[in-house]
């Protein structure tokens, strides 16, 4: 939205916006309230959510999360944690469009570069599964773009 506006911005310096590009603001909108409510429950349930992400993929995968000799659950944490609060702020603002270019493009090359990008495909696989539990259905419906972006990049 953010990015989206900016264009808008430019775009109609110096005159009015057009019906079309009005048209965003219509869309967005009528969608801040649920976009509020699904960011504060999964905000206020996010260690809840990494946790049960985190049993679901053991049960998927026993040994997910050793590399060598090596645990690495707590590195999986931290870094979900992270790109869940990324996506929680990308849906809030809706900007799909920021979260590709400047986050999940950049994790997906450290996971290659350190060989665990099978631990975020399985957790991006996972999360919408756990996710949808604590939304209604209206709530999933606008994190749902972030969730499938996820699972795109990391598959």
């Amino acid at each position: 939205m953010l990015n989206q506006l900016n264009q808008l911005s430019l775009a109609a310096e110096g005159r009015y916006a057009t019906a079309q590009e009005l048209q965003l603001l219509k869309d967005y909108f009528p969608t801040v309230n649920v976009r509020l409510s699904a960011y504060q429950k999964l905000r206020d349930r996010e260690a809840e959510i990494i946790e049960k992400v985190e049993v679901r993929m053991r049960e998927k995968q026993p040994h997910i999360f050793q590399m060598g000799d090596k645990d690495v659950a707590e590195m999986y944490q931290r870094d979900t944690r992270t790109l869940l609060r990324i996506a929680l702020a990308s849906m809030l603002i809706e900007d799909l469009d920021r979260l590709r270019e400047n986050l999940l493009l950049w994790h997906q090359t450290i996971a290659k570069a350190f060989k665990f990008g099978h631990i975020s495909a399985l957790a991006h696989k996972t999360m919408p599964e756990i996710i949808e539990q604590f939304l209604t259905p209206e709530e999933y419906a606008v994190i749902q773009p972030i969730l499938i972006l996820n699972q795109t990049v990391f598959s």
